[in-house]
């Protein structure tokens, strides 16, 4: 039995398979190029499966590490397959042609439009505040790092949050899946200050945390 399925085999899905290493979870990575999914089904460790997208996602947890559209055609490419399991909804939908608005409606998410997609899953928000390597790496500047979670279901919110917490991170649950708009808002700024050449520092290493 596979604790966390991860869909994607790029920086995100790499970043993610570590943290559930770390938390010592058994992860299966899934990818639509096979030879990509095993090639980070390699590096993350030893009795770690993958497959491509012909395969059954078998995993309690899934996690789409991908950008939104992506995410879309995956989430319909499986649907009912999904249904029952805790779906982790990572991107943010950011214009990158100017990386100062979002492709989504003021009224909706990414993660909402994804459980549109998926209405027999519980779908969950999360990592989406955090760039790969420092979530990779697990901390920034000796701190861990903050994952702000949103979701309708109480008991994914709560079954992702152990597995934030397990895996050396800060799990923050901020509500329902409504408030991904919020935090998709959140990181459009700060992924704006990326791409500002005025901040030089600002290079993908950046994180949110709440200090207390």
């Amino acid at each position: 039995m596979t604790d966390i399925t991860i869909i994607g085999a790029g920086n995100m899905a790499r970043a993610i398979g570590l943290r559930a290493i770390a938390a010592g979870r058994s992860v299966q990575v899934l990818d639509r190029s096979p030879e990509n999914a095993a090639g980070l089904a390699a590096e993350l460790a030893e009795g770690t499966t993958s497959g491509g997208l012909g395969d059954v996602p078998e995993g309690d947890i899934v996690v789409l590490a991908l950008y939104f559209e992506p995410a879309k055609e995956v989430a319909m490419h499986y649907g009912d397959t999904l249904s029952g399991k805790t779906v982790v909804e990572i991107s943010n939908p950011v214009n990158m042609e100017t990386g100062d608005s979002l492709v989504v409606g003021p009224g909706t998410s990414a993660a909402e439009e994804i459980a549109r997609l998926l209405p027999g899953a519980r779908v969950v928000k999360a990592f989406n505040t955090t760039f790969a390597g420092p979530l990779a790496a697990g901390s920034s500047h000796g701190m861990a790092l903050d994952v702000f979670i949103a979701s309708d279901s109480e008991a994914a919110r709560n079954e992702v949050a152990a597995f934030a917490a397990a895996a050396g991170l800060r799990p923050l649950q901020v509500g329902a899946l409504r408030h991904a708009r919020e935090l998709e808002g959140m990181q459009l700024l700060v992924i704006g200050l990326q791409l500002n050449p005025a901040y030089e520092s600002f290079d993908w290493t950046t994180t949110l945390k709440i200090l207390d």
